[in-house]
């Protein structure tokens, strides 16, 4: 069983900057992939960004590549994501989740946050 807990959330001009942040309680923490995902107002939860076990290898949405930053502590037993040049289409509330292996697919993951709402202002 992991647990996951989100953090760094909050309220952000256009352009501004935020990172978000995951805890895993996972007793090895390499072996999980982990991954952001976002949902919006009546849209479904999509895909943001994913990281391997090792964090050498990392994925993105292509609304969101070149502005946001997968990264991950493995010695802290955290994954953070690095949001940069921020817009009102990026207001969701952010989930990480975790799962065997890094992909898009939201029925990859086992284990979900209860999510950290993110609001960017115009």
């Amino acid at each position: 069983q992991v647990q996951l807990v989100e953090s760094g959330g909050g309220l952000v001009q256009a352009g501004g900057s935020l990172r978000l942040s995951c805890a895993a309680s996972a007793r090895t923490f390499t072996n999980y992939a982990m991954g952001w995902f976002r949902q919006a107002p009546g849209k479904e939860r999509e895909f943001v960004a994913d990281i391997n076990g090792s964090g050498g290898s990392t994925d993105y949405a292509d609304s969101v590549k070149g502005r946001f930053t997968i990264s991950r502590d493995n010695a802290k037993n955290t994954v953070y994501l690095q949001m940069n040049s921020l817009k009102p289409e990026d207001t969701a509330v952010y989930y990480c989740a975790a799962g065997s292996w890094a992909a898009r697919l939201r029925k990859n993951y086992n284990y979900w946050g209860q999510g950290t709402q993110v609001t960017v202002s115009s």
